[in-house]
């Protein structure tokens, strides 16, 4: 036994190294192998405000008369874009924009983004027994506000996370960071094996009501209101089994070269100094092209290749004839549509440029209804009503499309892995039995 061993390592050398080489090629390729380049949704979580700070459309018009900032015609006009809207009566606003007068400081801004982050992030680790220290990277999104210290610093603050979590905030992104901050985490999350990332998206409504009187300003006051998404993802492979999601793809489009589209929403002082954030005329045409530009590149990555020929001949066609080009079905691709819901118009023109039947915008409209154009988080409201009515399925592919200031078009599909429970408890759990609704007629006049 004594000279066997010597045979096979002592006298041998050279055959030893060369097997301990391969036995650590072996465990390279393995461990290589095993690591997963795909990112998962393992969750997400919707804030709901409590229905103390919902704004009814008549105590909006009152509030808006008493507060006593807007002149007679800017009132009457925000009047009625507020009926127009596609608002209901349970959207919210936080607690400073109650308040006669409004309060739009600092600290009531500062306890609204608390109040809407802490909660959904509380609400994600309860559900899951996350310990905040397996948090490897934390990436959030607003707007509009843009505190010192950061967003993510508060989060790290109250909650504890690692001293070398990656973390990042971002500011001025528009209604379209939401997926511009899941497309941060899964390239921090392709170079950062075996992590958890923790992506927040808000916009803050305290600061930024507007008092002056341009038309195009007053837009974002009828439009806007309080929310908020706490979205948690990894690249670990032994999460893929708890998962809901896995990313398919993320296409984003930016227009921003081109002057029209770079003005389209624009923060800035009127001619009075009241600032306001413009949404101009040309807003419509802007996002239908940054769609179509989006959805090119998207095509080709979902689309069944008959789709891509019949629209590549009509290209053709098109530059030969100057015929109209087809516009592919995208529903042979997504089961399941998340139309950012920035206002009805937005959702209208989505619907007829991708030639939509009302079913597939149903989720954008009720969330639009139901909680107002919540910014950055608004597709997640819209997968969140999704699923509490139980049509997400094993299988099914989503599809979130989002626009924001810049201008931006960004897009993410999804496929979903698990089986879903529509009992689960979620942002629309209490009251998705009462949806659909049909829109009140004083919203369509």
């Amino acid at each position: 036994m004594v000279d066997l061993f010597r045979t096979l390592f002592v006298t041998d050398s050279s055959t030893n190294l060369l097997l301990l080489a391969a036995i650590a090629l072996i465990i390279s390729i393995y461990c290589f192998s095993s690591r997963s380049n795909s990112v998962y949704l393992i969750d997400f979580s919707c804030y709901l405000p409590p229905d103390h700070l919902r704004v009814p459309p008549a105590n909006f018009i009152e509030h808006t008369e008493i507060s006593g900032n807007l002149e007679r015609e800017a009132i009457d006009f925000q009047v009625k874009l507020g009926k127009r809207s596609g608002i209901g009566g349970e959207a919210c606003m936080p607690l400073a924009v109650h308040e006669l007068p409004h309060d739009s400081s600092l600290k009531p801004t500062v306890e609204e983004v608390k109040i809407v982050l802490f909660t959904a992030v509380q609400d994600l680790f309860s559900k899951h027994d996350i310990n905040p220290e397996s948090i490897d990277i934390l990436v959030s999104n607003c707007s509009l506000f843009c505190p010192t210290p950061s967003i993510t610093a508060t989060l790290i603050n109250k909650f504890g996370f690692r001293s070398n979590v990656k973390s990042v905030s971002l500011s001025g992104m528009g209604c379209s960071a939401g997926l511009l901050s899941i497309s941060l985490a899964k390239d921090l999350l392709k170079v950062h094996k075996n992590s958890i990332a923790l992506v927040l998206s808000m916009e803050a409504v305290t600061p930024n009501g507007y008092e002056g009187k341009s038309k195009s300003m007053l837009l974002a006051n009828a439009l806007f209101r309080m929310g908020g998404v706490a979205v948690l993802l990894s690249n670990k492979k032994q999460d893929k089994h708890k998962a809901k999601y896995k990313l398919q793809h993320l296409v984003r489009t930016h227009l921003g070269s081109n002057d029209q589209s770079y003005q389209s929403v624009f923060q800035e002082p009127d001619e009075d100094g009241f600032v306001g954030v413009s949404l101009s005329r040309a807003l419509l045409h802007v996002a239908g092209n940054a769609l179509r530009i989006n959805i090119s590149n998207l095509g080709p990555l979902v689309l069944p290749y008959s789709e891509q020929l019949q629209y590549a001949w009509s290209v053709i066609c098109r530059k030969i004839w100057t015929s109209d080009s087809y516009v592919p079905n995208f529903k042979k691709a997504f089961g399941h549509f998340c139309i950012h819901a920035g206002g009805r118009a937005v959702i209208d023109a989505v619907e007829e440029n991708l030639r939509l039947s009302k079913e597939y915008s149903e989720a954008s409209r009720m969330t639009l209804y139901r909680f107002g154009n919540t910014s950055s988080s608004s597709v997640w409201y819209e997968l969140c009503y999704l699923e509490a009515k139980g049509r997400v399925k094993k299988g099914d592919q989503v599809w979130q499309i989002a626009f924001g200031s810049g201008f931006k078009c960004n897009s993410a599909a999804w496929k979903c892995i698990s089986t879903l429970d529509p009992n689960e408890r979620n942002a629309w759990s209490d009251r998705i039995h009462l949806y659909p609704v049909e829109i009140p007629d004083v919203f369509d006049h």
